[in-house]
């Protein structure tokens, strides 16, 4: 086995501060945190990194839709974000918000000093945006006239901006990739990046906005920020102290990263754009950026537009918080996207959790209550046949699982931490303990095998512990554990012989999946607000007096998102001619948001204001309600915006 020491800084990707992170978000600081605690248990001095970004047009249209600053609204999700972390129980050393003082900062003089040395230059950028990506994009990388990233629709936008020359750093990456073939993990993804953006011609890229102002400005030309991924990607620098007049003494420690730990959906901005923007600052770059497949629910990719998203604290509060660590880090493998159901994390708690490490625990504990009053016996030294097959299977299958997260194969390493699991119990199964203490002659023999199995677990449960840290603890609580370091403390010395056991706990109770899926069926349905009372089949007549109270004009979708506390309503910003109304629709099962942009509605403009679930609606939309669900009712594209419907 390795046993390295020596400094391993390791980061997440930063989460982007505009919504409550889902389960397939916090997978990747699960992750991280799995790696961080397997170096610092095989001695490594580890500093880890995550933290939010919070800059960007989309972060500033969802504060005006709720009429609040963008930096209020930031404040709030990036607690949100952080709460998730500390509730998955995700050791960090340091939080890092964009926002902060020291990074806004390091990136202005970090854009002055490119701008300076002619890698930044100022042009006109004329093209495709997509706003949710907050990427542009030529003609040629559209995909069917949609954004080649998320599939949403782009709008053709014109703006003043900077440049970066990407373009003249093209080969130099190239052959930094030939010198460091490890550099992008797995391999497949330094394929797509040579393949699909450096062979076709690296474009330069627009590294500035003047088309909204939340985000970094440049402080020689203020009508400009620093778009965001030239403000994001520098987190990883000026968390540690990086600052181009004189670097900290944390950063010359840290730098360059051990590990980027982020999504397969922004390797290019991790290896292409980052690189770059380090090789023109003339500092380190990374050593390797892992970039993950993506957790999806059933088959489809988590998305609120889809109403799929499962959140990490509904199913702490469901089943518990190593369950869901354990399940995260065991079923997504290193190179394709994995399934998460309520079917497949109880399957998962059962066999692994409660039928084989907790059954092992239970019935190791109980009989050395049972047979030595609780005090772990002595062995005697001699192995027979069994003993030497058990030893020889945990020892292995630590070794392997080592090795497995020495590459960052932490799906493969539980497979071969539980093959050691289920070593223990077969050979519960084979000496038959019970059946040993019956004959006074075989105590000895009984002590060996109860003494091997509490050994075995200690060394088991020093690789537990990345996954399942509060799992870990209750066993170090039963059997004790050895402070040695970790190759010494992973071979039979039976430190804990002599130690008088603590209680021993039900680590996982069986889940009936039958009875758990309705409960939950049940939570669900509570938490629906009332189906309204179905409208008699025939309205009562009105005049036309009381028709002419009612005024409908024509209006246009200008942007539309998820209302962030509710499933069912979208946000709808509409043009009614010169005026810019936000209106609140419960369609969200029924429409996409960009589905919408664009389109002329119907909009009933003098309702009174309401609020809904927090958000004020000015208006009402028309819609029909039919056998396939509801149908905006949508005007004729060439109806201007604020027409009166007759």
């Amino acid at each position: 086995m390795e046993n390295g020491k020596g400094k391993f800084y390791i980061t997440t990707a930063i989460a982007y501060a505009s919504s409550k992170p889902h389960i397939g978000n916090t997978y990747e600081a699960v992750l991280t945190d799995a790696i961080a605690r397997y170096k610092r248990a095989r001695g490594f001095d580890v500093f880890f990194l995550t933290g939010t970004d919070e800059h960007g047009q989309k972060i500033q249209q969802r504060a005006e839709s709720r009429g609040v600053t963008p930096q209020r609204y930031v404040d709030e999700v990036a607690g949100t974000i952080k709460g998730i972390w500390d509730s998955f129980d995700v050791t960090y050393d340091k939080f890092i918000r964009t926002t902060d003082k020291e990074h806004v900062r390091v990136i202005q003089k970090v854009f002055k000093k490119l701008y300076e040395q002619g890698d930044i230059y100022k042009s006109t950028y004329e093209g495709n945006y997509c706003t949710p990506c907050e990427s542009f994009w030529t003609d040629t990388q559209l995909v069917d006239g949609r954004c080649p990233d998320c599939g949403g629709e782009v709008k053709k936008a014109s703006e003043e901006c900077y440049y970066f020359r990407m373009s003249k750093y093209a080969d130099r990456l190239l052959k930094f990739y030939d010198e460091n073939p490890g550099f992008i993990t797995p391999e497949s993804r330094k394929n797509e990046m040579i393949n699909n953006f450096i062979k076709p011609g690296l474009q330069d890229l627009c590294v500035s906005r003047t088309s909204f102002s939340w985000g970094i400005p440049v402080d020689f030309d203020p009508k400009h920020v620093v778009y965001v991924w030239l403000d994001a990607l520098f987190n990883y620098v000026t968390a540690i102290g990086y600052d181009p007049d004189g670097s900290s003494e944390l950063y010359k420690k840290l730098w360059p990263a051990d590990l980027h730990v982020i999504g397969k959906d922004i390797v290019r901005f991790h290896t292409i754009y980052w690189p770059i923007f380090l090789m023109a600052l003339g500092l380190p770059l990374p050593k390797q950026v892992l970039g993950h497949p993506w957790l999806l629910f059933g088959e489809d990719k988590m998305s609120k537009s889809k109403g799929n998203v499962i959140y990490g604290d509904e199913l702490i509060e469901a089943f518990g918080l190593d369950p869901v660590r354990y399940f995260l880090l065991s079923e997504m493998g290193y190179f394709n996207d994995a399934s998460i159901t309520y079917e497949s994390l109880i399957k998962r708690t059962n066999a692994d959790l409660a039928n084989t490490l907790g059954n092992l625990v239970s019935r190791t504990g109980a009989m050395i209550k049972q047979y030595f009053g609780g005090v772990i016996p002595a062995n005697d030294g001699t192995d027979d046949e069994a003993a030497l097959t058990l030893k020889n299977a945990v020892k292995g299958n630590i070794s392997e699982c080592c090795a497995k997260f020495d590459k960052y194969l932490v799906a493969d390493a539980s497979e071969k931490l539980f093959n050691a699991i289920k070593a223990c119990n077969k050979y519960i199964d084979e000496t038959a303990p019970w059946v040993l203490a019956k004959d006074e002659s075989k105590r000895g023999q009984l002590a060996n095998v109860l003494s091997d199995l509490a050994e075995s677990i200690r060394i088991c449960n020093l690789l537990i512990a990345p996954f399942m840290p509060g799992t870990a603890a209750k066993i170090d609580a039963v059997f004790g554990r050895s402070e040695e370091d970790f190759d010494k403390a992973a071979e039979y010395s039976y430190p804990c012989s002599g130690k008088e056991i603590g209680d021993v706990p039900i680590l996982f109770a069986r889940i009936d999946e039958k009875k758990f899926l309705a409960e939950l069926e049940k939570k669900f349905a509570a938490k629906q607000p009332e189906k309204k009372p179905e409208k008699p089949a025939e309205s009562a007549a009105i005049t036309i007096e009381d028709f002419a109270k009612v005024e409908l004009k024509v209006g246009r979708v200008l942007e539309c998102v998820p209302a962030e506390n509710s499933d069912k309503l979208l946000v709808l910003q509409i043009d009614l001619g010169g005026e810019k109304r936000q209106v609140v629709s419960g369609i969200a099962k029924y429409y996409a948001p960009d589905a919408l942009i664009g389109k002329n509605v119907i909009v009933v403009s003098n309702l009174k204001p309401a609020k809904l679930r927090g958000y004020e609606s000015n208006g009402m939309i028309l819609a029909a309600d039919t056998t396939d669900g509801v149908k905006v009712i949508f005007a004729d594209e060439s109806a201007a915006p604020g027409s009166k419907v007759r």
